[in-house]
């Protein structure tokens, strides 16, 4: 079982204003300092449990690439310390390591011996290891005339051809076809039910909630939140919005989760209820039954555009359906202060059983990173039961006709 343990982590650069003062201060070092440093990460700490599996997001520029080369071992931090237990298979930049002139093969007898596989191990794992990344031919072709899709199979199917103790995986995953993100995510899954502990960084938010145990958001090269995954996405959602000039604030709710509120509040949800065929506030459904989500809306400032989006997640915070009245052509204009609007979606509940909870954004077009007046999560939890329909799974009710021919 593999844990990763980082302590008080930094990683700085210096920086030099001509490449003079990098000789003069190498000199004469009695002279003082003749550069200024610049941190990419700043006291970072957290921990990995065997078995866990943990998330890394942030923006662009936040450090999430500093800090997995530095508890690889590619980069020595400046401060703090990377401990791990256990055989660590990482995948990082696409092709890091890979020679451009080499076949895919030779690769994968280097990249193997890299991660502690012998050349026997890799010549008994070959078989599976072209299996899984489905090249064909190419894998006896130069490395140089792979596409950025094949490089990545070929790099997942070497990290991962032998259960490692601690998985690590960067954003390479993303730029597969959709066919071989699925079938990577799948052995990644299987690797966490035998015990693997795994370090994901993704922007991918289905990715995150549907893998990971626990999510941690770096900000600004600092550790900024760690939490439920559900939970931080939805604040590195609401912290994005917040940059285009609102405000973010959290609330906790009566069941102990915790909201995420962002925007101007210009306009505002002031009520919010799912409401049965009789019209009465309802907290628990049936699967299939006909209900209505009643939104009302108070304006609290002139809004040229008034557009209200909802959203139906599940309970890992992985959208079921959503939809807004721009993609309806129905947005309102001319919006005054003191006004109120209240909104009526009716709809069957296809769903599931479970619990949901409802998200609701009051924008100005199809997106909160125009006009953010109001984005609210979990604005509104309820649950859908099955008591008339025979028993199925998933999350949704796509009851089928089915027509059987013998010949």
């Amino acid at each position: 079982m593999g844990a990763i343990t980082v302590k008080q982590l930094g990683k700085a650069y210096k920086l030099y204003p001509n490449r003079w003062s990098r000789l003069r201060e190498w000199l004469l070092p009695w002279r003082g300092a003749r550069h200024q440093l610049k941190w990419i990460l700043q006291d970072v700490s957290f921990h990995v449990a065997p078995g866990e599996a943990v998330g890394l997001i942030g923006i662009n520029g936040a450090g999430k690439s500093t800090l997995l080369k530095l508890i690889t071992g590619t980069t020595q931090p400046s401060t703090g310390l990377v401990y791990m237990e256990g055989r660590v298979a990482a995948l990082l930049e696409l092709g890091m390591g890979f020679h451009p002139d080499f076949t895919g093969r030779q690769n994968v007898y280097m990249a193997g011996q890299l991660i502690g596989l012998t050349v026997d191990e890799i010549s008994a794992l070959m078989p599976d290891i072209e299996a899984f990344a489905e090249i064909g031919d190419y894998l006896d072709q130069p490395v140089r005339v792979y596409s950025s899709g094949m490089q990545m199979r070929v790099a997942f199917a070497v990290a991962t051809a032998r259960r490692p103790d601690i998985l690590i995986v960067d954003e390479a995953l993303s730029v597969g076809d959709t066919y071989f993100q699925h079938k990577s995510f799948e052995r990644i899954r299987q690797y966490r039910q035998a015990g693997t502990t795994l370090l994901l960084v993704s922007h991918d938010k289905q990715a995150i909630q549907s893998v990971c145990d626990r999510a941690i958001l770096l900000d600004g090269g600092r550790l900024a939140r760690e939490g439920k995954p559900e939970e931080i996405m939805d604040y590195y959602n609401a912290m994005i919005a917040e940059r285009e000039n609102s405000t973010l604030r959290l609330n906790q709710r009566d069941d102990g989760k915790l909201q995420v509120v962002s925007g101007t509040g210009e306009a505002t949800v002031a009520a919010i209820a799912l409401l049965d065929e009789t019209g009465q506030a309802v907290e628990v459904v049936d699967v299939g039954q006909q209900v209505t989500l009643s939104v009302t809306v108070a304006v609290h400032a002139p809004i040229p555009r008034m557009v209200l989006g909802y959203m139906i997640k599940d309970r890992l915070g992985q959208p079921m359906y959503g939809t807004n009245t721009h993609l309806k052509e129905l947005p309102l204009e001319d919006m005054q202060p003191g006004q109120q609007v209240t909104y009526r979606f009716s709809f069957a509940a296809n769903l599931g059983a479970g619990s949901y909870s409802v998200a609701t954004a009051i924008v100005s077009t199809a997106t909160h990173l125009v006009n953010n007046y109001e984005w609210r999560d979990l604005a509104l939890v309820f649950t859908v039961v099955n008591m008339q329909r025979p028993h199925f799974e998933g999350s949704a009710w796509l009851d089928p006709s089915i027509e059987i021919t013998r010949s």
